[in-house]
């Protein structure tokens, strides 16, 4: 009888053992489009994202039915150096042309690393799926900006299939620096003819069609007919895509970023954006862009991109989680 409740034991032990395992693997490391490292993570339900170590770049997020809530152009190339349309891709540390250096910066054109020993993050928010990469700043990048950097970025799944990034700035040189930033997150959408973006009404923006002219939206919401392309000022914490066709509204919160860009090409001409992609997203970009971030020697800024998807019409408080 002893032997049989010790067997039972240890047998009860090797299952828990494999599940704790199983529960905790960080991630999967793989090849993915010609030969370029990414990294999948999921999480006990089956929901998932991806990102390539080339650009430090999210390009896929899976909720557990398998429904891909990102856009990839068909057309997106990878070989490096050229940037990869679609995701998210990380503008640092200039936001488009804003400045002297490429068009949104460099990180999205460098191979970054894991990060295998974070400082410490405190996260309510994470559901423990997430891997942390790093970018430091080489030689080649110090002779374009002569500004040395750590990059730190973790992107994580939340405890409802949220999406969630959380970059940390470090200026690891002797003098001061300031950067723009921004993501620049590629929403699927049904049609974007059949969606509108909500929460930036009554705010000033920069139509970045019209050499950055300001003006103020007075209307409720945004939709979409045509090229747009707006630079939205000191706006709010929470902002909202609303898809009728699929019955579904992203919400988009953030941390760090008091500017928001709104952008869809309609069908202007994009190399590597295919002649009908423009209906299947949106761009709706959490930046900091009009009043630059400055960091001391030794100082650390951070910021946080919190994604999630609900019914639309839901209860705010029965179906948006808190932050």
């Amino acid at each position: 009888m002893g032997n049989k409740i010790n067997l039972i034991f240890l047998w009860a032990m090797l299952v828990a053992v494999v599940a704790m395992a199983t529960e905790h693997r960080p991630f999967e490391r793989t090849k993915g489009i010609n030969g370029l490292e990414k990294i999948i993570v999921r999480d006990r339900r089956g929901r998932s994202f991806e990102v390539y170590l080339y650009g430090g770049q999210v390009t896929s997020w899976k909720n557990e039915k398998g429904e891909e809530l990102l856009f990839m152009s068909t057309k997106a190339i990878f070989e490096p150096p050229t940037p990869i349309r679609g995701g998210i891709p990380v503008l640092f540390p200039q936001y488009s042309n804003t400045g002297p250096l490429p068009g949104h910066g460099f990180v999205r054109q460098r191979f970054w690393e894991i990060d295998a020993n974070p400082p410490p993050l405190r996260s309510h928010l994470s559901s423990g799926a997430h891997v942390d990469l790093i970018l430091k700043s080489s030689e080649a990048d110090l002779k374009i900006w002569p500004h040395k950097f750590i990059y730190r970025l973790r992107v994580a799944l939340g405890h409802g299939g949220d999406l969630i990034l959380t970059p940390r700035i470090r200026n690891s040189d002797v003098k001061p620096f300031n950067f723009t930033f921004g993501f620049h997150p590629y929403f699927s959408v049904s049609d974007i003819s059949q969606i509108q973006v909500e929460g930036l009404q009554n705010l000033d923006y920069l139509d970045q069609q019209k050499n950055r002219t300001r003006f103020t939206d007075h209307g409720k919401f945004i939709t979409f007919n045509s090229q747009l392309d707006r630079l939205y000022l000191r706006t709010p914490d929470k902002i909202r895509i609303v898809d009728h066709k699929k019955k579904k509204t992203i919400v988009v919160r953030k941390e760090g970023q008091a500017d928001t860009v709104v952008w869809n090409p309609w069908d202007k001409k994009v190399s590597d954006l295919g002649v009908e992609d423009y209906r299947r997203f949106v761009a709706v970009e959490p930046v900091a862009v009009e009043k630059p971030i400055i960091l001391k020697p030794g100082q650390e800024w951070k910021a946080i991109v919190h994604v999630s998807v609900v019914p639309s019409g839901c209860s705010r408080k029965s179906c948006i989680p808190h932050t």
